[in-house]
């Protein structure tokens, strides 16, 4: 997820925060600190409400990661490569670069995030009844309790792109034994799920006058959303399994030495219809990629001394494949410069590049081949 902040890393996994993130940490601290506990464990100070509603607030945050950190862990174990955990403001998200190569794997970890927030509310309801006070207390592990109770079960309802959507997803690939046929009944299922949520969201807000209801319109319209671009995006997934790079790829791109001046590869640019450039070492190997941003952003004064290594931006492992390699292992990486994906080498040497134009036009060849 874009526009993130790093947080660290839990068990060798990044960890990211959304900036809604604090907005809804300040809701429900205004929420826990002016209504909830206030009514439920009166006659205490406001400083300390405050207090405690923001403490609460944050660790509900921490449950949430738990929640996600459970799905990654569990696709760790499974094999499966986990990238990053982003908390935002309906949630968090894992990024698993990787598909379940069986319904099984996907069960498992598709049952992990709920099973874990289920786990959290029982053990909260326990403490709760558990301890004989203070009220105060009592009352934020009561709210914790249901709070990871609502998350864990509405994560479970059967539709894409939530948990149970997964869950049904995984369920009749096992049964039917046809992923493609699996994709369409979840995403189906999640789109009808969202409709109804927004409908059920009007009618609150207009017979109960109800601000829940609006809350609910925007989760259903999201899940609407994302039911329909998540069922894009296996079609596109499908679609492009088996196609190599190099059939996608710009062939034989004009390179940027790296040993060059701007200066020198002016020409070169000039009459090049790239807006991105590989930059290479002396055996032709690619070391980066240099946009004409980048050149034209060195003042004309300094350009016969400013070397093309300089301005090249770094492109990591993941961005160098070979012709073979299949172009469904580009979906969802970010683009070096701006434009390039990947760049293709052969032998050591750059054989072409594949562009986000590149990338595009594949994909809407598949996706058009997919509703011919």
């Amino acid at each position: 997820m874009r526009q993130s902040l790093r947080l660290g890393r839990v068990a060798g996994i990044p960890v990211g925060m959304h900036w809604s993130v604090l907005v809804i940490v300040w809701l429900i601290a205004v929420t826990l600190s002016t209504i909830v506990l206030p009514e439920a464990a009166p006659g205490e100070a406001a400083v300390l409400y405050w207090s405690v509603g923001v403490v609460t607030s944050v660790v509900f945050m921490v449950s949430l990661l738990a929640h996600e950190l459970a799905h990654a862990l569990v696709a760790r174990g499974r094999g499966l490569k986990v990238g990053s955990i982003t908390l935002w403001v309906l949630g968090g998200a894992t990024e698993i670069e990787e598909e379940a190569e069986t319904p099984g794997a996907e069960l498992v970890v598709a049952g992990a995030g709920p099973l874990a927030s289920l786990l959290l509310a029982l053990g909260a309801f326990a403490a709760s009844a558990a301890l004989p006070g203070p009220p105060l207390l009592v009352v934020v592990l009561v709210w914790l309790a249901y709070m990871n109770l609502v998350l864990g079960v509405f994560n479970l309802l059967p539709g894409a792109p939530l948990d149970g959507g997964r869950v049904l997803h995984a369920v009749l690939w096992r049964a039917h034994r046809d992923r493609a046929r699996a994709d369409r009944a979840a995403a189906v299922a999640g789109q009808s799920l969202g409709f109804v949520l927004v409908i059920l969201g009007f009618v609150q807000m207009f017979a109960w006058n109800g601000f829940g209801g609006l809350w609910l319109v925007i989760v259903g319209w999201y899940l609407a959303g994302a039911a329909r671009t998540e069922a894009t995006a296996r079609i596109a997934r499908e679609g492009l399994r088996g196609v190599p790079v190099g059939q996608v790829m710009s062939a034989v791109p004009d390179l940027a030495p790296a040993w060059q001046s701007v200066e020198e590869f002016v020409s070169t640019a000039l009459r090049s219809h790239q807006r991105v450039f590989p930059v290479v070492d002396f055996s032709g190997a690619p070391v980066g990629v240099v946009s004409l941003e980048a050149l034209t952003a060195v003042p004309a004064e300094r350009r016969a001394s400013t070397r093309l290594s300089t301005l090249a931006r770094e492109l990591t492992s993941q961005q160098v494949l070979a012709p073979d390699d299949e172009v469904v292992s580009l979906l969802g990486r970010p683009a070096a410069a701006g434009q390039v994906v990947a760049v293709v080498a052969e032998g050591g040497r750059v054989a072409g590049m594949v562009t986000t134009d590149d990338l595009n036009r594949v994909l809407q060849q598949v996706l058009l081949r997919g509703t011919a």
